[in-house]
């Protein structure tokens, strides 16, 4: 899994390679979410672009940091999941819970004046 952070208008964009399943990803992933919960940023952009696949225990990643950015008065969006992605998005109905953007620029104006 690959992790590139990028900080624009006081939203942290955090581009992410790879999968996102139990294992050592999920690890990494998790992890690096939790980091980010003790920092102070308002926001938090997960760019999906090159996520290849996540599994049942990447969306449960996902739905648990939302929740617990959401209790801090935070936020945690979605940039552009590719096809596959969205498609299980939308199949677990959780493209109802996430805030989802199709352009960064976009995403980040809104998130950063949220």
């Amino acid at each position: 899994m690959r992790i590139d952070r990028t900080d624009e208008n006081g939203v942290v964009v955090v581009a992410l390679g790879g999968v996102i399943k139990l294992g050592e990803s999920g690890r990494v992933f998790s992890e690096y979410l939790d980091r980010l919960l003790r920092e102070d940023a308002p926001a938090v952009l997960l760019d999906m672009r090159g996520i290849d696949s996540v599994d049942s225990t990447g969306l449960g990643e996902l739905v648990g940091y939302l929740q617990r950015f959401s209790e801090q008065g935070r936020s945690l969006a979605l940039l552009d999941p590719p096809s596959r992605v969205m498609n299980l998005l939308r199949l677990t109905k959780l493209d109802e819970v996430f805030t989802i953007y199709r352009d960064r620029e976009t995403a980040v104006r809104e998130l950063g004046t949220a």
